[in-house]
């Protein structure tokens, strides 16, 4: 689905800016404040910022607003400018101030209907406490020349590899076997009553996408891993 046919099934005041950068409210089944990214921008410092204030401002109201965060990014801006400024932090900012709209009562929601790669994906959609896709969704972590790059494996390996591992490979099928997609919706059915299944979830859902990994055959022990981090770790108190 493109933006203009999600939006057009949306009861909506959204204002999609020519940066690709995007707000307003929806109706899904009560009022939800809506953010996101569109045309594939890409995420720098700036719009790092400009998302932030956005999800601030929801959490500055009170109440328990929903926010649905939608997503069709490139990856963060690579430029010198937003690199000296320190954009991880930036992206990291980002990030929290979604950790904490969840943690004050306001079920976050990330829709992927497009692109997205790297920090960008990271600090939008995998921050939301619960992340749906539309078919046709590509989101990459990383793409295998830069896992390639960074691991110093040959991308022979590493395409071998992505051919039985999941998190060795992009994609949207992938990323729903890592459990990082908790579930890709079905676009010949309207989308409101869908996103509205999803913000019925409570909003301190525990994070369950290490178990949906193991489930679905694409992380089989990260979640046994920090189960036992855990144990550890309160066992040392």
């Amino acid at each position: 689905m493109t933006l203009d046919e999600i939006l057009n099934s949306l009861d909506h005041d959204i204002t999609v800016h020519e940066d690709g950068l995007l707000c307003g409210h929806a109706i899904l089944g009560r009022p939800v404040d809506v953010i996101g990214v569109s045309r594939r921008a890409f995420v720098g410092v700036d719009e790092a910022l400009w998302l932030s204030e956005r999800v601030l401002e929801t959490v500055r109201r009170g109440g328990d607003t929903p926010i649905v965060v939608l997503v069709d990014s490139g990856s963060q801006r690579m430029s010198k400018r937003d690199e000296l400024l320190g954009l991880n932090e930036y992206l990291a900012h980002l990030a929290k101030c979604l950790m904490l709209a969840s943690q004050r009562g306001h079920k976050t929601v990330g829709l992927l209907y497009g692109h997205t790669a790297a920090g960008a994906f990271i600090a939008t959609a995998l921050a939301t406490r619960v992340l749906v896709a539309l078919p046709g969704a590509e989101p990459a972590v990383m793409d295998l020349p830069s896992i390639a790059r960074v691991t110093k494996l040959p991308l022979e390996v590493l395409e071998e590899k992505a051919k039985s591992t999941a998190v060795f490979a992009p994609g949207l099928d992938n990323l729903a076997k890592t459990g990082a997609v908790d579930a890709v919706l079905d676009p010949t059915q309207p989308l409101a009553p869908q996103l509205e299944r999803w913000l019925g979830e409570p909003a301190d859902r525990p994070d369950g996408r290490a178990r949906l990994g193991e489930v679905r055959g694409g992380r089989l022990a990260a979640a046994r891993i920090a189960l036992r981090i855990n144990e550890l770790a309160r066992a040392a108190r």
